[in-house]
């Protein structure tokens, strides 16, 4: 695995960010995003989506854990997991993210959840904000995205 750092210094870069990343997304594929409350997970994901043809409001899915999208209301099914509210890594089975990666991909929130069951294969993506606000962005890189890395 090999890393990447990436400086974002607004909500529009983080949104520009997540577009870049929609243009590489393939079905199967998982990008875990860690990042303390406020940090720009749920933004990224939001630029994800819209590029991806989503043209609605993309709520975060703290509440229902799972927000799937389905065609046609984007271009690749996408599953946002937000996995900051589940209580026990037992849980995880119950949610089916298996299942969303057969022909789309899923973007998983506070993946340190999952403990040794994040895939490994997936794409980790860590959000630190700096002093000056600027968020610094740590993509550890798998074997499975070596073809379509560096972004565009």
């Amino acid at each position: 695995m090999t890393n990447t750092i990436f400086r974002i210094a607004d909500e529009a870069g983080m949104m520009a960010f997540g577009a870049r990343l929609a243009a590489m997304v393939r079905p199967g594929d998982v990008i875990a995003l860690r990042g303390s409350l406020g940090s720009g997970k749920t933004t990224l994901t939001r630029g994800l989506l819209k590029a991806l043809g989503l043209e609605g409001e993309a709520p975060s899915p703290s509440f229902a854990i799972v927000q799937p999208y389905d065609l046609p209301e984007v271009t690749l099914p996408l599953a946002h997991v937000d996995l900051y509210r589940l209580d026990d890594e037992a849980d995880l089975a119950e949610l089916g993210l298996d299942d969303y990666r057969y022909d789309g991909a899923v973007v998983v929130e506070w993946p340190e959840r999952m403990g040794d069951r994040l895939w490994p294969d997936a794409l980790i993506l860590d959000i630190a904000i700096g002093e000056d606000g600027m968020r610094r962005l740590t993509a550890t890189v798998p074997p499975s995205w070596k073809d379509r890395w560096p972004l565009p």
